[in-house]
């Protein structure tokens, strides 16, 4: 194997590899003292594979999904956090989505 072929295999497996991580959710535990609750949300988020090898959107459903639950009722983060995933097949993709569900919170300012 030439040195360019080298170069090429070793660009196309990083690219392959940095496709397969994803956003982690935050979370964090907050005193209830800390917090004021407006209420329940959810909200749901969809990434594909395409060709089972190329995902569009696929690692950042889970955020997508947490940060539009938290949007829909104006809070800064969400409590009794739920996660469901149903999937569905077409000929050339697989679907994935994620349902994110919980207590919306808004913080208490520091005094």
């Amino acid at each position: 194997m030439n040195h360019l072929s080298k170069v090429v295999a070793s660009a196309l497996l990083g690219l392959a590899l940095a496709g397969c991580t994803g956003t982690p959710m935050k979370t964090q535990q907050y005193d209830s003292s800390q917090y004021t609750v407006i209420g329940h949300s959810e909200a749901k988020a969809t990434g594909l594979m395409l060709f089972g090898l190329i995902p569009i959107r696929q690692n950042s459903r889970f955020v997508r999904a947490q940060d539009e639950a938290i949007k829909a009722k104006g809070g800064d983060a969400m409590i009794n956090t739920q996660v469901q995933e149903s999937w569905f097949w077409a000929w050339v993709l697989n679907g994935y989505t994620t349902k994110v569900s919980g207590d919306v919170i808004k913080l208490k300012s520091v005094q």
